[in-house]
């Protein structure tokens, strides 16, 4: 059985007291407590401090381009259902470069698991403002303040009928950590938006700001109520709701293709002679 260990990588690039740290603590432990191996999931990260984190671990991992972490994921999970597929994308690169993919790998509902490190700014480029960034807030590019009104990616998926859509905190590591488990055990798209604090880049929504205003939903929620979930996505401001906002029972989008039902793409045999016979048919 894996250990804390065996998921050891590089040495982390972060700045020191980057809410990245809290999420690839509660990442790997819940691998543990999953009982997964490294060698049993893939990781596709894309561009960006978030882009990074599969190379603090040791697992399979493919880095793809900025904003297209999720095709990538989807062509992995095609062509092995099998293997558990995970998506690891910053804000502006899942919400920003990658939204028109993200609408659609909600919709498909592909069964791969997407964890947003969400800090409502563009870190690795110092500074600029993302989709989830607040309006009004003064950074590099918009001097007079974001024009543009703030994302809210929980309410997009709730719209959308995303199969898992949950919100974590960085800060709170416990909580997370079961949050990350849950959406792995979905059978489904998963999205998990986690708040996570830059302090070189964004000194409004800090550790503390959140801290003020972050709850755990009531065990009484039902998930399911989809009216409900879409009220409850849309707080915000004073009070921000953590825990699975939203979360359905439809079909995964793999199990659709009658040709993987009972082997991989992965298993089957090939004859490059089939497509040779095929391409011809357009001459």
């Amino acid at each position: 059985m894996a250990t804390i260990e065996d998921y050891k990588g590089i040495t982390p690039a972060w700045c020191p007291g980057c809410g990245n740290f809290g999420i690839l603590k509660a990442f790997k432990e819940s691998m543990v407590e999953l009982g997964l191996e490294p060698h049993e999931f893939t990781i596709v990260s894309g561009i960006g401090q978030a882009g990074k984190f599969p190379h603090y671990l040791k697992c399979n991992t493919f880095n793809g381009l900025h904003g297209r972490t999720l095709p990538v994921a989807t062509g992995l999970k095609l062509a092995n259902h099998n293997m558990l597929v995970i998506a690891v994308a910053g804000d502006g690169d899942c919400y920003g470069e990658g939204g028109n993919h993200l609408i659609h790998a909600m919709r498909r509902n592909i069964n791969v698991k997407l964890f947003v490190h969400n800090n409502q700014i563009y870190g690795l480029t110092k500074g600029q403002a993302s989709p989830t960034s607040t309006e009004g807030i003064i950074t590099k590019t918009q001097p007079f303040g974001v024009m543009s009104e703030q994302l809210n990616p929980l309410t997009l998926a709730v719209a959308l009928d995303c199969s898992f859509a949950a919100r974590g905190f960085s800060g709170d590591f416990i909580h997370l950590k079961g949050l990350i488990k849950e959406a792995v055990k979905h059978k489904g798209f998963s999205l998990v938006d986690i708040l996570q604090p830059c302090i070189s880049f964004n000194k409004v929504n800090t550790y503390e700001w959140y801290k003020k205003r972050v709850y755990h939903i009531e065990p009484e929620y039902n998930p399911e109520d989809r009216l409900n979930a879409f009220k409850k996505s849309l707080e915000w401001e004073d009070r921000i709701p953590i825990g699975i906002i939203y979360r359905n029972r439809r079909q995964a989008f793999e199990e659709g293709f009658p040709i993987i039902k009972e082997k991989t793409l992965l298993e089957q045999s090939f004859d490059i002679s089939k497509i040779s016979a095929t391409a011809r048919e357009f001459f």
